[in-house]
């Protein structure tokens, strides 16, 4: 199958970006993608107001996610993304969602928060509690992750245990000293330590890098963008995992138990 990866620039206002996302839709489709992965945090965004994805939360009824599921109306293209939905007053949970044909089928809420590198991410957003089920699209199995996860490998390993041969990744990696250097290195990494492809997307701008890549289960980038808006259109061929899986089996040559959520 064909995966499109989808990177921009977040703006502050809402329904500019469900339309940026609509048309990146429109053009995936077109191309013949099954699947679309597009960045985290799509509601709003702004250099001066790093709390404003949060203040921005809506529910998944709300108009953002509406307008989205009403453009997958009718299309069996599965689209991927993450926004903030409201947990309490001034919280939020940072959730991926997976919508396809005017149906939400799949959501995920980020279980690694961004307490790092002098940022809090867990200041407004509430962590996730359990390990996403994997989707199916055009038959292949999907794990799904979002950003800061990549740094864990343990999440990776599970959900390639459970069956996945494609991991997604949503993402909004801000820029810093080797930061695009821990980006690349990450999902390659990932990408040999499960034999999965691994599917990553991107935000940009003046505070995230950007750089959306996808990753064969070889560990080698079969498709990337710099650092401004792009689609990239990459194939997925579960012969390639079928044959790292052999050449390469990690997976079976374990000696530790399966890693499970704490």
């Amino acid at each position: 199958m064909y995966v499109a990866v989808g990177q921009f620039a977040v703006t502050p206002v809402w329904e500019e970006n469900a339309q940026i996302c609509i048309d990146l839709m429109a053009q995936a489709w077109r191309k013949g993608a099954s699947m679309l992965v597009l960045p985290e945090a799509l509601l709003a965004r702004a250099d001066d107001d790093p709390d404003l994805s949060v203040k921005s939360a809506q529910p998944l009824e709300g108009g953002f996610l509406q307008s989205l599921l009403e453009a997958s109306t009718g299309k069996t293209m599965t689209t991927i993304l993450t926004i903030h939905i409201p947990s309490a007053p001034g919280r939020a949970v940072n959730t991926l969602v997976a919508i396809r044909d005017g149906v939400v089928i799949a959501q995920y809420a980020k279980l690694h928060l961004y307490d790092a590198f002098n940022l809090q991410e867990s200041r407004l957003v509430d962590p996730g509690k359990r390990v996403p089920e994997l989707i199916d699209v055009a038959g292949v199995r999907i794990g799904l992750m979002t950003c800061y996860d990549v740094r864990f490998p343990e999440l990776a390993l599970n959900l390639a245990l459970k069956g996945a041969d494609v991991l997604v990744l949503p993402a909004a990696w801000v820029k810093g000293p080797l930061k695009e250097h821990h980006w690349a290195t990450l999902l390659a990494a990932r990408a040999l330590d499960t034999t999965c492809y691994v599917v990553a997307a991107g935000e940009c701008g003046n505070k995230n890098i950007g750089q959306s890549r996808v990753v064969d289960p070889f560990g080698v980038t079969v498709a990337a963008a710099a650092e401004g808006p792009a689609l990239l259109l990459a194939e997925i061929d579960t012969k390639r995992v079928a044959q790292a899986r052999q050449q390469l089996p990690v997976l079976r040559n374990r000696r530790f138990a399966p890693p499970q959520l704490l």
